[in-house]
């Protein structure tokens, strides 16, 4: 029967199909990157997820995050997220977490419901977590690396992340997860050589920070603002929805043989 998702099931088949719609992602970060994420996956099918951010909506991010417009800068992005997404598909299941994860609160995560998990997240501390916690479960999961201060979107590339190049928050992430025992992780990163911010202190949010009022985390505490655009960090959480549907459709077809 003809519905919203018939072209998708002309290449993938009614089985695929039924499995996406069973299936439950966590996408760690609703930004640049993992608001493409949902945006894919729920376009695809997927019946239930847990998004995770604490952030609300900035006057900054209209330049490149989807859910960001002028009537929702001030609201909580996994807010604005579900919207959205129960627009597109209204019986998607879509849990919130408004917070910033961290090893402190990595215990409140049902990891081991999860069937896979997004890592969308700008810190090396919380990707150690996500990953080790993922790991612990057998869970699958699929890091972002940088997206910012890039400009060319044909650079990305799916790799394990010891077989990364020139990406600078991979080469931290290869020697913490070596250090950790990791063995492997699926990671989409550019092999794009990073640019140097303009500094010039007039748009700045280092020193003119215009985040919501009762946002957590202030630009003004942040070590380093990166410049970005609408196109790089889109085509990274595309490429990672991709990859997910990838693998769970080869899952199906695994069962079928």
């Amino acid at each position: 029967m003809l519905n919203q998702f018939s072209r998708t099931e002309l290449l993938l088949g009614a089985d695929v199909m039924e499995s996406l719609h069973k299936k439950k992602v966590a996408v760690f970060g609703i930004g640049g990157v993992g608001g493409y994420v949902c945006e894919a996956l729920v376009r695809s099918g997927i019946g239930a997820f847990d998004l995770i951010d604490d952030d609300k909506v900035c006057l900054t991010n209209l330049n490149r995050q989807i859910i960001a417009t002028r009537k929702t800068v001030g609201q909580y992005k996994v807010d604005v997220m579900k919207e959205r997404m129960l627009d597109i598909n209204p019986d998607v299941k879509v849990n919130v977490h408004k917070c910033f994860f961290l090893p402190e609160n990595a215990d409140d995560f049902p990891f081991g419901e999860y069937d896979y998990v997004v890592d969308a997240v700008d810190t090396v501390t919380a990707k150690i977590e996500l990953i080790m916690r993922a790991n612990k479960e057998n869970v699958p999961i699929i890091s972002a690396m940088g997206a910012g201060n890039k400009l060319d979107a044909s650079a990305f590339k799916v790799a394990d992340i010891y077989k990364t190049k020139m990406c600078p928050l991979a080469k931290v992430m290869r020697h913490e997860l070596k250090k950790r025992g990791v063995k492997k992780l699926k990671v989409v990163y550019s092999e794009e050589a990073p640019i140097t911010p303009k500094e010039d202190m007039a748009i700045s949010c280092k020193t003119g920070c215009i985040c919501p009022p009762g946002a957590e985390r202030k630009c003004t505490e942040r070590r380093a603002i990166p410049g970005s655009t609408a196109f790089v960090p889109a085509t990274a959480g595309l490429i990672m929805a991709g990859e997910i549907i990838k693998d769970f459709s080869l899952e199906v077809q695994k069962q079928k043989y």
